[in-house]
């Protein structure tokens, strides 16, 4: 079972990046998913998050407005589009899958997690 993303790099203050990340070895359609962020020296944070059922989303405060997460279950995807952004957004930036309902903020109840991918903005 592996998520693998793509699509982080170098953007300036206030542009935009579209994060994708595409699980293989089983089938995540049943599953919630999101993402999670990490910066240097910081608390692994939670960025967003969508139910397997019914599409529901919900984001971190510090995101709400500019970030969207949006899925593609038949190809087994989940994607962040990123706009407005910040230099406090720099961090890796984490795919999970396999999250509690009812803790889904919580990096310690999701149960698949990609390697990451450096999102670095610059201002």
């Amino acid at each position: 079972v592996q998520l693998v993303e793509s699509g982080g790099g170098l953007v300036q203050a206030g542009g935009s990046l579209r994060l994708s990340c595409v699980g293989s070895g089983r089938s995540f359609a049943a599953y919630a998913m999101g993402w999670f962020r990490q910066a240097p020296g910081k608390e692994r944070e939670f960025v967003a998050y969508t139910s397997w059922a019914d599409d529901v989303t919900d984001y971190g405060d510090s995101v709400k407005g500019r970030f969207t997460i949006s899925r593609d279950r038949l190809n087994n995807a989940v994607f962040l589009q990123m706009n407005s952004l910040k230099t406090e957004d720099s961090a890796v930036y984490y795919c999970v899958a396999g999250g509690a309902p009812n803790a889904y903020t919580e990096s310690d109840y999701w149960r698949f997690w990609g390697q990451g991918t450096q999102v670095t903005v610059s201002s």
